[in-house]
């Protein structure tokens, strides 16, 4: 039992129906040949707790520690303490430290302690503080404490009617197909009348997302909440862009993520480097514009605007992507001043072709963000001419 809320507070989903299915296995196991060998007690334990490969690593480690003399359990965790490995650590390392964590709130922090610091860190007040402030200007306690509130957040995009039918009782257009495949059961002596509406579906969602040097503290916290998008929904499409363009939504699929966030460092070659905008639609317009814009997608784009190629070709490109789309909303986080003036030149280029622009710098603008796609067409027509 104690091991299984060790493994919990790893973050792994073990439940007490678990917890007993692995004591009678254990019995069951021990009824052969008793007492057990250590292999026979992690084999058993592994096959009746682990429900995916990637935890493997976690079991692992917390098995090695759990059950070893209570006297070496200090010099076993002190192995497991943070390293310096460079800028992107492995997914093996992140899991240690999470088992770290575990280990060391179990041990130094009482059930009351942990009760009343998180009455205290959930409180209404200290949420809407942390909601207002800039990601920026966070510490690593707050960063930590927003990327939890960011996988909280949905991105709901209002239902869209497509041309296929589908059958309603209230539907104002007759099936003939299916009502005479319906004619047929009854030998043709009754006809019953099939009615048919009018399907209605969530349009696609594609982000583009800037990585480059300048966007560096925004890119980095927008990917927790991309992650929790793309597992939430389907036809989510997301793409990083710098100097290049890079696709990540299969390694964004991945639901635990620490991991996810791995795989997305080993597979941009180009984060904190420059700029190239123009050259990034292009490459998308090109490569994936018929792919990912069909069905009426909607389009984010994450940027400040500064391209390094001072907006050549953007103007054309912008175009492009905002004619082959349903709306095109461009995040800026630049516009979280109030004397933003839209002077570099991709600004300039790129302003005009936008829908919809709006900040994206903390917490509440993101899910203002969720509230303006779910609004009607005429709210988000008044909003594009006031800010033009």
């Amino acid at each position: 039992m104690h091991f299984a809320r060790l493994l919990r507070a790893a973050g792994m989903r073990v439940g007490p129906d678990r917890v007993i299915d692995c004591v009678r296995a254990l019995e069951i196991a021990g009824a052969h040949q008793f007492p057990l060998r250590r292999d026979d007690w992690y084999c058993t334990m592994s096959a009746v707790l682990l429900s995916r490969q990637e935890q493997r690593p976690i079991f692992d480690q917390a098995f090695r520690i759990f059950w070893r003399d209570p006297k070496l359990a200090e010099r076993m965790m002190s192995l497991m303490l943070p390293q310096a490995y460079g800028r992107t650590p492995k997914p093996e390392q992140q899991q240690s430290q999470r088992l770290t964590d575990a280990l060391f709130s179990q041990k130094t922090e009482s059930p009351e302690t942990e009760r009343l610091e998180l009455e205290a860190r959930l409180t209404f007040s200290s949420r809407e503080i942390l909601s207002r402030m800039d990601f920026d200007t966070m510490s690593a306690a707050e960063l930590a404490e927003a990327k939890k509130m960011l996988a909280e957040l949905r991105l709901p995009l209002p239902l869209i009617r497509t041309r296929r039918f589908r059958a309603h009782r209230s539907g104002r257009r007759l099936d003939l197909r299916k009502t005479l495949r319906e004619s047929l059961r009854e030998g043709g002596d009754m006809i019953p009348l099939v009615r048919a509406a009018p399907t209605e579906l969530h349009p696609p969602l594609v982000v583009l997302c800037d990585i480059s040097g300048s966007m560096n503290p925004y890119s980095r916290i927008f990917l927790h909440f991309l992650h929790a998008i793309t597992n939430d929904r389907d036809r989510v499409v997301v793409f990083v862009f710098g100097t290049r363009l890079t696709n990540i939504t299969r390694q964004l699929r991945h639901r635990d993520v620490d991991v996810a966030m791995a795989k997305v460092a080993d597979a941009i070659k180009d984060w904190s480097g420059g700029t190239r905008i123009g050259a990034s639609l292009r490459e998308f317009n090109f490569k994936w514009g018929r792919r990912v814009l069909a069905q009426n997608a909607c389009v984010l784009l994450v940027s400040d605007g500064l391209d390094r190629e001072a907006g050549e070709g953007l103007g054309e490109e912008m175009e492009r992507l905002a004619k082959s789309c349903r709306y095109l909303v461009w995040l800026n986080p630049l516009l979280r001043y109030d004397k933003f003036e839209a002077r570099p030149a991709g600004v300039r280029a790129m302003l005009p072709h936008v829908d919809l622009f709006r900040p994206v710098h903390n917490l509440k603008t993101l899910v203002d963000l969720a509230k303006a796609l779910n609004a009607p067409a005429t709210d988000r027509n008044q909003e594009k001419r006031a800010w033009r």
